[in-house]
This record gives C-alpha cells, structure tokens and sequence, in this order.
C-alpha cells in the first residue's frame, strides 16, 4: 500500500471504474490527499437491484448523496421511493441555482452541472402532512407487521395471526381498527370462542393485551393510517410524460413520535411490491429504487419473525429489479444477514469519540476489499460531502476502495418552496384517487349488524322459513336466494347460513342457458341483475372463485385485495 505512486493507485482506480453500460456518477476519487477528477467513480445501472448501503455520522452528507443519486436515477427513467425525514427533500421539484462556491466544486470534479428540477410525487402517512395520502387496510397491513407496531412478543403475535386466519376465512374484512376490534371481542364472546376451539383458541387475556394495544395507537392518531382507500404500491412505478422516473418522497413531519410505525409502513411498501411484481431477472436498468432512511429503526428491537422477513425479502426482491439501499449512521445498525446481501457501498464519514465508536470503526473497515488506503485514517478524517465507496462491477466483482468527492445535486438542497408543494399535490392525479378517506362495510359493520335483531322483510311467502338475519354480503345472498327459489322456481346458488351465522360454502349449481325464443331473461347473472341492481352481475361473475377462498398472504404476513 505505502510502495505504490500516485499515479499507480489512480490506474488502479481508474481501471476499477471503467464501465460499458449506463451508470450513476457519484464523484472523483481522492488520491493522496488531492482531487483527481480524471478517475471518476460510477455505480453500473443494472447493478443497481444489487442493494447497497449509505452510511455515516450525522451531519457527513449522507441524505445529499440519495438526493443526488435519486436525482440520476430519474435521469435515467428509474422510479424512485425516499423518505423525506428532515424536510429537505421537497427540494428536487426546484432547480438548484449556481454560486460561485458551487460551481468552484462542480469544476474540481469534472462536473457539467445545470440547475434542474424533477418530477416529485409528494406523499404522507394516512394525510399526516401535505402530501397525498398513503393507507393501507389491517387486512392487507397482516398480522406480522401489525404486531411489530404494537410491541407484542411471540404468543401475543402467533394469537393475532390466529385471528387475522379466522376474518380471512370467513370473509370479514379488516380495513380499520375498529374492524379488528370488533372481531377480537366476537371471538372472545360467548358467541364466538368457540370458533377457535380446533386452534388452541384465544385467551381472554391475550384479547386484553391485543386490544389495549389497539387503544394506544387510536391514542396516537394511529387510526388515519389504517383505511381505504388502500394506496396501491404500483403508483411508486410511474414515469413522467418525458420518460424521467418519478420520485415519490414521503413527507414525515411526525417521525419522531411514531418512529416504529414509519418503519413498518416502509417495510409494508416493499413488501407489498414483492408479492405484486413479476420474476424479472437481471435488467439493464431496475424498475424502482427504494432509499429506506434511519434504517436502524427498522431493526431496533425487532423479533426475529420480523428479522427472518426482512432478510427474505431483501434477498429476493433483486430478481423482482427492485434495489434497496439502507441509510443508517453505521453498518452495525443493520443485522448481518442482511448487511451480507448489500454488494454496494458508500460510507461517508465515521466519529470515533468513545470505546465503542472506536470498536464499530474497526469493524467497518474489516468490511471492505483490501485497498491502497488506511480506511482507519480515512474514515475519521473524511470530510462533509466525502465518502468511501465500492461497489459492484457489473461482472459481479467489486470495484476498488476509492475516497470520493461527491458530485454535487442539481435540484435545490433544501426545502421547496411551501406554494410550489401544494400546488404539485393539488394538481397530483394520485389526490382524486387517494384524497378522500371512505369508510365501506368491513368486518365491524357485519359483525354489529350479525349481533342485531333482524329487520323486516315484507310479507313472507306462505309455508316459507323466516328470513335470517342479513348484513352485508348475506343480505344480498338471502335476497337473491329468495328470488331463485321463490320467483324463478329453481334451486338457490347462494350460499346458505352456517351454524355460526356466516357463509359456508356451496357445491356448485349450473344455471340454465337461455335456449332461443324463451321467455326467460337469460342467465342467473341477467336475472339478478335486474332484480337487485348492476353490481350482482359481477358478483355473480367472480362468486365461485371467491367464496370459500382464503387469503393468500406474503412473506410479512400481507395481503391485498388486489391479490384475492
């Protein structure tokens, strides 16, 4: 290391970083003490699903470097997702204007810098801020990630997943809290314990833990979170009109009092894509990038069914080409296996004030390739806007250790402007779709409605059986069996009522063609159709695939209704 020239470490560097395809330029390397802006270092497009890491004190410029690399990356038509912690980020919708300090620095790098903006897709936490906002339902949030919010330990968890399986199985949908409330009472009442008694059941006392849960993140505000509409994660794949890709920053204005919520509906986000995306294999460039920021909250205090899941997904999303990079202070934030999938690397960087610093210091540096510098002295003494990188060559091999001077972004670092924020989200596509919070019979509703007396129905048709009490999709099943049986003089399709008052699953009937010249009004879907309104036809279309179907749920324990 100490034999080698100047001029033999920049060929090395140079070497290393001499790419065919599309990259991503980070900066020029720093040799011996002095900028050589004819070694530029670069990170291979389709390495990008590779995953990678940007770490580093506070204050050492990590959140410029994923400003500055998301900006590239929708340079390049590549949809970026960020979070947007310190406020600061709404700033790639402006251009960035030149001072002389700036371009003093863009020119030492070999930079062509020009002040751009870009095209920003702002949102927010179930409207917690200004942005378009994001929900998901209980359902589809599952049980996994919902027990990571709620700091329940491995019984209280698997009992939650017992539950989630019982409103699965018997169509009780969970879109809010109150929701999964109402069926953790049902399932503990008189009426109801006795729907788990096959499982192992529910204890009363695990009920109370899981519900005075609940209580506390209402008390929270937890609850706007939790609803629908249901943000669909492919808007986070979207290109702009002149094929730039869009960069969605999350706005989290309240991160520091529901910090572990932050991080779930991250890991919810990427797991829903997960179980969304198709198989894609190795792509010239990936179809989103994701920028987890304060990546240590993800893991602080995790389980390890939280852990296993997160380590799954990371491994595996590479082939859905979607790349993941963790911001953090230090490696040691991220567990081993995960760090281990993590192929590229810019560490800016490091203070050692304490024993421990100096122990994490020593392990950082035992992480990366052999290399011409002494990364212990390098990464104390790195500074603001500095970082030591090394990444994956697109043969798969990493590149060589390089001290970098960044390049330099070129939209505004620093907050747009607050006008220029609303009147992006007001005239967002995504706001019409999003905007408005909607509140659609779920689980509650027929449970409340299952536990009442039955309404009046009309005139009962003599010799016929009372009418059961209805809610919901029951009602619409109980009516259109009446109409068959009654009317039309043939055997219901519907299903009948269980035992327990939910719908139970029907061998299928065929419904008589319409044969030319008959008087019939053609098939069942037509008939009903007519009789009780436009939505049974569809229903009538999807019934015998979705009833008796239970969810299919992911590595996390998510769902979607758009997977059903």
């Amino acid at each position: 290391m100490a034999n080698k020239s100047t001029a033999e470490k920049l060929a090395t560097i140079q070497k290393g970083y001499t790419l065919e395809g599309a990259t991503i330029e980070l900066g020029a390397a720093i040799v011996d003490g002095e900028v050589h802006k004819e070694a530029q270092v670069r990170l291979p497009l389709s390495m990008m699903n590779r995953h990678g890491l940007v770490a580093g004190a506070t204050g050492t410029g990590k959140t410029v470097t994923l400003h500055m690399m998301a900006e590239q990356l929708s340079t390049a038509g590549v949809p970026v997702f960020l979070a947007d912690i310190k406020g600061d980020l709404s700033g790639l919708a402006t251009a960035a204007t030149a001072s002389e300090k700036l371009l003093a620095r863009t020119e030492s790098l070999g930079q062509q810098w020009e002040g751009k903006a870009f095209p920003v897709e702002f949102l927010s936490l179930g409207g917690d801020g200004n942005g378009v906002p994001v929900r998901a339902t209980i359902t589809s949030f599952g049980p996994i990630l919902l027990s990571r919010i709620m700091e329940l330990n491995d019984t209280q968890e698997s009992s939650l997943q017992l539950i989630f399986h019982f409103a699965d199985k018997k169509k009780l949908e969970l879109v809010d809290l109150k929701d999964l409330r109402a069926v953790i009472q049902f399932l503990t009442s008189d009426g109801g314990k006795s729907e788990l008694e096959d499982l192992g059941g529910l204890s009363k006392a695990t009920a109370g833990v899981i519900l005075r849960e609940l209580v506390n993140l209402e008390a929270q505000g937890m609850e706007k979170f939790f609803g629908e509409p249901e943000f669909n994660t492919a808007e986070l794949l979207r290109t702009a009109p002149d094929g730039r890709g869009v960069i969605s920053c999350l706005e989290l204005p309240t991160l520091q009092t529901k910090p572990m919520l932050f991080s779930t509906f991250l890991m919810w986000l990427l797991a829903d894509l997960f179980e969304d995306l198709p198989e894609a294999g190795d792509l010239d460039k990936p179809k989103l990038v994701f920028f987890l920021d304060e990546a240590h909250l993800l893991f602080n205090g995790a389980s390890k069914a939280f852990l296993d899941a997160i380590t799954t997904t990371v491994r595996l999303i590479r082939s859905k080409s979607v790349g993941i990079f963790f911001v953090t202070q230090t490696p040691k934030d991220v567990p081993s296996d995960v760090l281990g999938q993590l192929a590229n690397r810019v560490q800016h960087a490091l203070r050692a004030f304490t024993p421990e610093d100096a122990k994490a210091l020593k392990a950082t540096v035992s992480t990366f390739p052999v290399s011409d510098y002494d990364l212990g002295e390098t990464l104390t003494s790195a500074g603001i806007g500095e970082a030591v990188i090394t990444v994956m060559n697109e043969k798969g091999a990493p590149t060589p250790v390089a001290l970098t001077k960044l390049r330099a972004p070129e939209s505004l670092m620093g907050p747009s402007a607050e006008d220029l924020v609303r009147s992006t989200i007001a005239g967002s596509k995504l706001l019409t779709k999003y905007g408005t919070a909607v509140d659609n019979i779920s689980a509650y509703e027929k449970l409340s409605m299952k536990a009442a007396p039955a309404p009046a129905t009309g005139d009962a048709v003599p010799g016929s059986p009372p009418a059961p009490a209805a809610s919901g999709q029951d009602a619409v099943d109980a009516e259109a069996r009446r109409i068959e049986e009654e009317i039309l003089g043939r055997p219901s399709s519907r299903p009948a009522p269980s035992s327990a008052g939910f719908p139970s699953t029907p061998a299928p009937v065929p419904v008589p063609r319409q044969q030319d010249g008959s008087a019939m009004m053609g098939d069942l879907a037509g008939v009903l159709e007519g009789a009780l309104g436009g939505g049974i036809k569809s229903m009538a279309r999807s019934f015998g695939s979705q009833l008796g179907r239970e969810l299919l749920r992911g590595v996390f324990g998510t769902s979607s209704r758009r997977r059903r």
